[in-house]
């Protein structure tokens, strides 16, 4: 398919959710889902100006950069908008292998399958070390 030559326009659509977008941050190297969070106008621009993933925390009602505590930070390699323009999709290099706050690589660590329920996310790190 040929190219406009054109520009996309990229910017997310903060009002149509009440000042909020999901996100889902994706490794870039297994395009495995590592997590969703939200981010609100403050938080992309953070994002967009450090290379780091920042968001909005709904439980906290706080900013926050990934792996701030942990050390555990996601470097965004690229940011993909949805159609609507309101959802965004992260590829991100995950330092320290681990995106969960439970310690896990994935916080989509649980599976069922076949009528059994189990893990399917490895355990990188001991919460209760690193969130004392």
């Amino acid at each position: 398919m040929p190219s406009s030559g054109l520009s996309p326009d990229f910017q997310p659509d903060f009002a149509k959710s009440g000042g909020l977008v999901p996100v889902i941050a994706q490794c870039s190297r297994t395009l495995e889902v590592l997590m969703l969070a939200y981010m609100n106008q403050e938080a992309y621009d953070l994002t967009c100006s450090t290379g780091e993933a920042h968001y909005w925390s709904r439980s906290r009602a706080s900013l926050w950069r990934k792996g701030e505590r942990s050390g555990h930070v996601q470097k965004v390699l690229a940011m993909r908008l949805d159609c609507d323009n309101d959802t965004l999709l992260l590829l991100v290099d995950q330092a320290g292998g681990a995106a969960c706050h439970t310690g896990r690589r994935s916080c989509f660590y649980r599976e069922r399958k076949g009528g059994a329920v189990g893990f399917c996310s490895p355990l990188i790190f001991d919460p209760q070390e690193v969130y004392r």
